[in-house]
C-alpha cells in the first residue's frame, strides 16, 4: 500500500512543484500551503516588481491551503503564518509522515507538535550550513538550543553536503539522514533551452560571451563582485548580462559604466522565460556571500547545460561545481580570482562540459528527492520513531 505523506509549505514554491509531482507518483500525498502570497509580497520579497509566476504551480498533485490567522500574513516572519487547523488536517490525513522545510514560521510548529500528540513521524528538509552564522553569540546560543531543537524531528532530509555537515555538527543522527536533493525541474529547463539554441542557431552569431547573473540585486548576492571582476579580464570580449531587478540596479549601471565592461540589464524575468536567457550565456555566475545556503539558479543554469562559477561561500558549490569539469569557484570577495575562474570556465570544452552537467543534474533530480522522501518513511515506518 501507498504511504501516506503530508508537506507543509509556506506558500506555492516554483522549486517545489517538481518534487510534488514526482512524489504524487511515488505516494498518497497531500501538499498544505500556510500562505496565498501576492505580487506585492513578492516585490517585497526582494524581486523589486510584483508579479505572479507564470508557470503552474499546483497541478499534478493534491493540494489545499489552509486558513492563515496571522495578524500580518506574510512569509517573512516567524508569526505571518499562523495555521492551527493544520491539526485536525493532519488526523483526517492519517499520513504515515509528515514533512517541513524547517523551523522559522510558526506553521511548522504547529504541524510538528500535532505529529508529536497524533504519533505521525516528522521529517525536516531545510538548506541551512554553518558558514551563514555570522556571529560568535549566534554560534554558541545555537548550539546551546539547536540540538534539543532538533531532537524535535524523527528524520533529516539533507538536500546537501553543507546542509549534512550543519545537521550533524547540532547532533542529528547519522541513521536518521535521507540526502533529498535540491532540484529544479532539469527536464523542462533542459528541453525549453534546446528550443531556444535551434531558434538562435538561425541568427547572426555574437562575438562577446556572455556571462550571465540570475537573481535579485542585493547586497548579499553581491553582483558588484562579477563587474569588478569582468573589469580585470583584459582584451575582454565579454558581455554581462543581469536577469533580475533591486535595489542595486542604478548603482551597477554606473559601475559598469565607469569600468567600461559590456553589461545589459534584463530586469526580472520570469520562470517561462528562463531558459532562453540561460540558453544565450556561456557561464552563470554566482558570487554570493555564505547568506546563499545553496542556489538553486546554479541547478537552472546546468540544466540548460550552462557552467557555473560560484564564490566558496555559496552553498551548492561541493556539490554541483566542480573546478575545470562543470564550472568553477573563487574565494569569496576576490575579483581577480573572479576573474580567473570566468576565464578557465569559458575555455572549458563546451560538449564535453554539457556531458558532464548532465550527468551531474541526473543526481541533483526532483527524481531522486522524491525517492528519499519515501524511503525515510519507509525506514522510520520500520525503525520506529524518536523518542
Amino acid at each position: 500500500m501507498a504511504k501516506r505523506i503530508g508537506f507543509l509549505v509556506s506558500h506555492p514554491i516554483q522549486y517545489y512543484a517538481p518534487i510534488f509531482r514526482e512524489l504524487a507518483r511515488r505516494c498518497d500525498l497531500t501538499v498544505f500551503f500556510a500562505h496565498r502570497q501576492t505580487p506585492e509580497q513578492q516585490a517585497r520579497a526582494g524581486f523589486g516588481v510584483a508579479f505572479d509566476w507564470d508557470v503552474d504551480l499546483l497541478s499534478g498533485y493534491d493540494s489545499r491551503f489552509l486558513v492563515n490567522v496571522a495578524r500580518h500574513p506574510s512569509t517573512g516572519r516567524f508569526a505571518g503564518c499562523n495555521t492551527p487547523d493544520i491539526a485536525e488536517e493532519m488526523a483526517r490525513g492519517r499520513f504515515d509522515a509528515f514533512v517541513v522545510p524547517g523551523w522559522a514560521l510558526r506553521c511548522y510548529w504547529q504541524a510538528v507538535q500535532a505529529c508529536r500528540r497524533l504519533g505521525v513521524a516528522v521529517l525536516v528538509r531545510g538548506d541551512s550550513q554553518l558558514g551563514s552564522q555570522r556571529s560568535a553569540a549566534v554560534r554558541l546560543a545555537k548550539n546551546l538550543a539547536f540540538p534539543r531543537l532538533l531532537r524535535r524531528f524523527d528524520g533529516y532530509l539533507y538536500v546537501g553536503e553543507r546542509n549534512r555537515e550543519y545537521l550533524q555538527h547540532y547532533g542529528a543522527p547519522a541513521d536518521r539522514l535521507f540526502f533529498s536533493p535540491h532540484c529544479v525541474d532539469n527536464a523542462a529547463f533542459a528541453a525549453a533551452s534546446a528550443d531556444a539554441r535551434r531558434t538562435a542557431a538561425a541568427m547572426p552569431r555574437r562575438a562577446a560571451r556572455r556571462v550571465l547573473f540570475v537573481g535579485k540585486l542585493i547586497a548579499r548576492k553581491r553582483p558588484v563582485d562579477l563587474l569588478q571582476g569582468a573589469a580585470r579580464i583584459s582584451g575582454s570580449d565579454v558581455e554581462v548580462v543581469f536577469a533580475g531587478s533591486g535595489e542595486l540596479q542604478g548603482m551597477l549601471e554606473k559601475i559598469a559604466a565607469e569600468a567600461g565592461v559590456r553589461a545589459s540589464f534584463l530586469g526580472f524575468v520570469n520562470q517561462s522565460q528562463l531558459p532562453a536567457v540561460y540558453a544565450s550565456a556561456d557561464a552563470l555566475v554566482l558570487p554570493s556571500d555564505a547568506q546563499e545556503t545553496w542556489g538553486l539558479v546554479v541547478n537552472e543554469a546546468m540544466a540548460c547545460g550552462i557552467p557555473a562559477v560560484v564564490s566558496d561561500a555559496v552553498g551548492c558549490g561541493p556539490d554541483l561545481v566542480e573546478p575545470g569539469v562543470t564550472g568553477d569557484v573563487f574565494p569569496l570577495g576576490d575579483a581577480a580570482a573572479l576573474a580567473v575562474a570566468v576565464q578557465r570556465t569559458l575555455s572549458l570544452d563546451r560538449e564535453l562540459t554539457r556531458r558532464h552537467l548532465a550527468a551531474r543534474m541526473a543526481r541533483y533530480s526532483p527524481e531522486q528527492a522524491a525517492a528519499a522522501i519515501v524511503d525515510a518513511t519507509t525506514t522510520l515506518a520500520a525503525g520506529g520513531r524518536l523518542q
